[in-house]
């Protein structure tokens, strides 16, 4: 025989509208909260995160939720209300810095062995970065006019003639200049 409307069925939950009960006067009041006070919070959590929106975004909604968590037992009147909401917004963004403090800074390394597979073809990868390391921890040894002509040639690619007409000065100096400098390169990596 089937269940009557007024049953539940076995292993079947009812589902109440969210209106109904207990939690319908505190969605009411969170409501109320989050109209009167977000904006204000959302403000001071801004300043106390010099600026990053997003991070003053998360922050608010942090502080919502420990509303949310804490409705039946906050104060009711404004007065009283605002000033608890303030206080969890400085202590959710101090947590939030010692976390980020706690952690260890990020740091993008490229993965060799993975570069070295997909590389065969052009030689060794790892011996290439070694090589670009060591080129421009040596650059600025080298002289201005040195180093302006091995950048124009070698790191953006021009021509002779391009470097020639960036740099101000004729083609014969750059490929004198870029003579002595790779020299001079050679000297200070200690190639020579």
């Amino acid at each position: 025989m089937p269940a009557r409307p007024s049953e539940e069925a076995p292993g079947v939950r009812a589902v109440r509208d969210p209106g109904d009960g207990p939690d319908a006067d505190a969605k009411v009041r969170m409501r109320a909260i989050y109209d009167t006070h977000a904006a204000g919070i959302l403000r001071y959590l801004l300043r106390l995160t010099l600026g990053d929106r997003e991070l003053a975004e998360d922050l608010l909604q942090e502080v919502l939720l420990r509303a949310w968590r804490n409705i039946r037992h906050l104060p009711g009147e404004s007065d009283g209300l605002r000033p608890w909401l303030y206080t969890v917004a400085r202590n959710v963004t101090i947590d939030a810095g010692r976390a980020r403090q706690s952690r260890p800074r990020e740091i993008y390394l490229t993965d060799i062995a993975s570069l070295a597979a997909a590389d065969e073809v052009s030689g060794d990868i790892v011996e290439r970065m070694v090589a670009v390391q060591t080129v421009r921890a040596a650059l600025p040894d080298l002289t201005p006019e040195h180093r302006n002509v091995l950048v124009e040639l070698y790191y953006r690619g021009s021509t002779t003639a391009e470097a020639a007409e960036r740099l101000g000065i004729p083609e014969g100096t750059v490929k004198s200049r870029t003579f002595y400098a790779l020299r001079a390169l050679g000297a200070v990596i200690g190639t020579e």
